[in-house]
């Protein structure tokens, strides 16, 4: 039996969650120090693998166990006499990802004379509270918030001041990207005696309070600007999706040409095929670089005008046509290096990102990774990844999303937080604090902070709920003309526009600042 038009927008709220991962490797390695080689896509980058024992609960004394935390250390051009720490707020994966992602701090190391720091954030990677048992129940994915997260940095902090020979007096600027980003500022507003300032880079800190409809506005924006017709086209791609799905051969049609490695069969792959379509042109829009990459996918150069030379449509064409394009556009996404045999509707990125917990936790997923839910039902697995859950969380932090198919290129999703607390609920045994994030951090009164860079490119869905515009003389927002998700936090390229060459150059600036006046004081 078909679907109503309100049952499937509604169910169609799911896959954004799923896929590639069975299950997240929660194998934690030897505890002790080593030195790790680590390959970057500019150069190979060396590191000291580090662990301190950390409090699970922060705010609490009933519950007084421990946990390991790893961090990343490198002292290469570390100036031991005073000399400053750059301290990376670990996002939601593995730090070892985060740190060979994040070329800005090993490019500017030897111009400060720093240290580089790259925390990890408890319950991914190796930081796990109950080890193999962290994801196993609410009682223990309780300790799973920003607040703690926040302890856990300011605590490893000063006891770097007390391990490291000579960093007693040091000067230490947060920096991060994305939800790290966030970690970032929010760092430097709740421990201001802990780090002297903060790069905050495509960190959406407003997001909980933005109309639900900006992300994917800016998301189609970007393709409309990227070639003639090309927005138009996908909005016009999800009915012909439908009108072909209604028949077993239309069904056949659409799995040989985007040529699946499983088949089109039910109404429910067609909410899944949906799902993952909407789910790449999200991501071609965050890592829209001006050179080769593989942040999430190996692409091309500007990868979204690559996309849109596939899709130049005008109104008219047959649903074949439309979709034969849409189908040669994803290949861009999936096969830009010719490997894939097939193309596996179940996964669209990396799997270095902790899914689970993010979406316990946290908003966005801000790169994109999905986990896949073994035990979840099928509904509500849908109902994630169509929802792009990414973009809230089953406890602390709740970012709206929603489209309308007017001022987006997507199928209208409205927004319903009572539908969205009750699948936590369902799945978790928790339900959302929907202001709590407004409450904890202050939304947009955040006035008497100080010492923090709000970095966004105008091509960052995220950037709607970032910080664009400065709001005093220390809380400085720097826009970044043909940028895309945290382009200034990338190796230097020579490819590089010259609007993140002059935003680099001022963020240094701002350091050696923070830095001089940190010291004379």
């Amino acid at each position: 039996m078909r679907l109503t038009s309100s049952a499937l927008s509604f169910r169609l709220l799911i896959l954004i969650f799923i896929f590639s991962c069975k299950a997240l490797a929660l194998k934690p390695r030897f505890l002790g120090r080593n030195t790790d080689q680590s390959f970057s896509q500019h150069r190979s980058v060396s590191y000291n693998t580090l662990y301190i024992d950390q409090q699970i609960d922060h705010f609490g004394f009933l519950e007084n166990g421990t946990f390991k935390q790893r961090y990343l250390l490198n002292d290469q051009h570390w100036h031991k006499d005073g000399g400053p720490i750059l301290f990376y707020t670990g996002n939601e994966g593995d730090i070892t990802w985060f740190c060979n992602n994040t070329g800005f701090m090993w490019d500017v190391a030897e111009e400060l004379g720093a240290l580089l720091v790259f925390a990890e954030h408890r319950y991914y990677g190796e930081s796990l509270p109950f080890g193999e048992e962290s994801y196993s129940n609410a009682k223990y994915l309780n300790y799973l918030t920003s607040e703690q997260v926040l302890a856990d940095f300011a605590v490893l902090i000063k006891a770097l001041k007390k391990s490291q020979p000579g960093a007693e007096k040091s000067s230490v600027i947060a920096i991060g990207g994305s939800y790290g980003g966030m970690l970032a500022a929010w760092l430097r507003m709740k421990y201001p005696n802990a780090v002297v300032g903060a790069l905050a880079a495509s960190a959406p800190i407003w997001q909980f309070i933005v109309p639900c409809g900006e992300f994917y506005r800016v998301v189609t924006r970007d393709f409309t600007i990227s070639g003639s017709n090309c927005s138009s086209s996908i909005r016009s791609s999800w009915a012909a999706i439908d009108r072909l799905s209604a028949t077993g051969e239309g069904l056949q049609w659409l799995s040989q040409t985007f040529g699946l490695c499983g088949p089109l069969k039910s109404q429910e792959d067609v909410f899944g095929f949906k799902a993952w379509l909407q789910e790449t042109w999200v991501n071609l829009a965050m890592v829209d670089y001006p050179y080769e990459a593989d942040f999430l996918q190996p692409l091309p150069a500007w990868p979204v005008k690559v996309v849109c030379k596939n899709l130049q449509f005008n109104k008219g064409v047959s649903d074949k046509q439309l979709l034969n394009g849409v189908s040669q556009a994803v290949r861009v996404y999936y096969n830009y290096t010719g490997d894939a045999v097939c193309l596996n509707t179940s996964k669209t990125a990396t799997g270095n990102l902790g899914f689970l917990g993010w979406f316990y936790q946290c908003p966005q997923i801000l790169e994109g990774c999905m986990l896949c839910l073994s035990d979840a039902s099928a509904s509500f697995r849908h109902w994630l990844r169509r929802r792009d859950m990414r973009c809230s969380s089953c406890t602390e932090m709740v970012m709206p999303m929603c489209t309308d198919g007017i001022n987006d290129m997507f199928e209208p999703q409205p927004w319903s937080f009572q539908a969205f607390s009750d699948e936590c609920y369902n799945q978790f045994g928790v339900r959302p604090r929907e202001d709590w994030a407004e409450t904890v951090y202050g939304g947009r009164n955040i006035h008497a902070h100080s010492n923090i860079i709000f970095s966004n490119g105008n091509l960052d869905p995220w950037m709607s709920g970032g910080v664009t515009k400065s709001l005093s003389e220390s809380l400085l927002a720097i826009m970044i003309d043909g940028g895309a998700h945290h382009l200034d936090l990338r190796y230097n390229n020579e490819l590089d526009p010259q609007s993140v060459i002059k935003a680099r150059s001022l963020e240094v600036q701002y350091f050696k600042q923070w830095i001089k006046h940190a010291a004379t004081t």
